[in-house]
């Protein structure tokens, strides 16, 4: 329709962030990033902020198809989210961040741009993207996971059935129960 948004087009999100829209089908970490702040805005004082999402065909080719990519600052929080997924079966992969990704995010036309000018790290580009709208207070407090690859499968595997396989609820419930 005449009303979607188009390739070097600049949006504003909820929390003022203009965005230059390089790729289209980037759309899901724009809804995202809205819910990030709309959440931050609703609950000041978070304890925890878990974001799981289908994020990035980057992550499955990073680390297969029953690997679930989590990314953050806080290596403690992220290393207890990987032994909850150990105890209950499900794989998880720390991409860590560096000092020298954002700068592929920049924007001559806005605060930060959809995609990165690099195809390369794009599961981890994907992640600082979202960064962007975690308030400085609650970046210790973020993880993101990323479950585009055992989200859904063509094939049985480990607890998991065919199709949709609701990969990443059992590893928070551990998570919530263990380290909560």
């Amino acid at each position: 329709g005449g009303n979607a948004y188009k390739p070097d087009d600049v949006i504003v999100a909820k929390n003022g962030t203009t965005i230059e829209i390089r790729n289209t089908d980037a759309e899901g970490r724009l809804v995202l990033a809205d819910c990030l702040s709309y959440i931050q805005e609703a609950i000041p004082d978070l304890y925890r902020l878990i974001d799981i999402a289908t994020l990035t065909g980057a992550c499955v080719v990073g680390l297969g198809e029953y690997t679930g990519g989590v990314m953050g600052h806080n290596k403690k929080m992220i290393g207890k989210l990987i032994e909850s997924g150990e105890r209950c079966g499900e794989c998880w992969g720390h991409l860590p961040f560096n000092q020298h990704l954002p700068k592929l995010l920049e924007s001559k036309v806005a605060d930060i741009a959809n995609v990165a000018s690099s195809r390369y790290g794009g599961a981890l580009t994907a992640a600082l993207f979202l960064d962007r709208f975690i308030n400085e207070r609650n970046k210790r407090r973020w993880l993101h996971l990323d479950i585009a690859g055992p989200a859904y499968t063509e094939k049985g595997w480990g607890p998991h059935s065919y199709g949709a396989t609701g990969f990443g609820v059992s590893t928070l419930l551990t998570f919530l129960k263990e380290y909560i």
